[in-house]
């Protein structure tokens, strides 16, 4: 039997507290990639070993988590900005080129997402209640499995094969691709036209949380066997 393919997973930490040096994330992720036949591995957040991360797995899931810093994409902090890890910034930025650069896939989650198009060249909206046009509930109060608003799918898109045409999903989130990165293709939205789901050469990314979902809403897994294809 082939050896599964190992998925490396980033994770986060803490901000205060005495679990402030604890570095995971919440195990919906592993589960789902297990789920369709993946080997999850968490990755620490150590800069000096991105590239040997990158060596060593086969693909990369960007997890969610706190805002990045607008650095990232030429703005100065505005004032509903929220949280940043620097150190996680740091780390995914020099994570995200080193398996880019070997040519490996990568699926970003909320967060993740964001990070794609990010590195990729694009920008974020810092905080959508400013952005008059978005208008959907992106921050609903329901925690998963509970879904939220829709999402409509392109349907030649790797993630429009592997979903209904349209589909209801959850929604954390107060920032948004605002400019999307060269490379690449808007492939779901919101009803207020919010971008949900990017997708470019080897990369995935979705704007909810399906790693919450799946075990209620089978369809949810249609974003992880989506990423799995990218590995045939």
């Amino acid at each position: 039997m082939a050896p599964r393919p190992l998925i490396g997973l980033t994770t986060s930490r803490p901000s205060e507290g005495y679990l402030q040096g604890f570095h995971g994330t919440p195990r919906h992720y592993a589960q789902a990639v297990a789920h369709v036949g993946g080997s999850p591995v968490l990755l620490p957040t150590l800069p000096e070993l991105a590239e040997d991360f990158a060596t060593r797995i086969d693909a990369l899931l960007l997890t969610g988590g706190v805002d990045i810093h607008p650095r990232y994409y030429g703005q100065v902090p505005r004032r509903h900005l929220g949280e940043v890890d620097e150190e996680r910034d740091a780390f995914e930025s020099a994570l995200y080129s080193a398996v880019r650069g070997l040519g490996k896939p990568v699926l970003g989650i909320c967060r993740g997402m964001q990070l794609i198009n990010v590195f990729e060249g694009g920008s974020l909206h810092q905080h959508l209640p400013e952005v008059a046009s978005l208008w959907a509930d992106h921050a609903q109060v329901g925690r998963a499995p509970t879904l939220g608003h829709t999402v409509e799918f392109v349907p030649d898109s790797r993630l429009g094969q592997a979903h209904p045409g349209t589909a209801l999903v959850n929604s954390y989130h107060h920032q948004a691709v605002d400019v999307l990165a060269p490379g690449l293709r808007c492939t779901a939205t919101a009803p207020d036209g919010a971008t949900e789901a990017i997708e470019g050469e080897g990369l995935l990314g979705v704007q909810w949380h399906p790693e919450l979902l799946f075990e209620r809403h089978p369809h949810a897994l249609g974003t992880f066997t989506a990423f799995m294809s990218l590995l045939k």
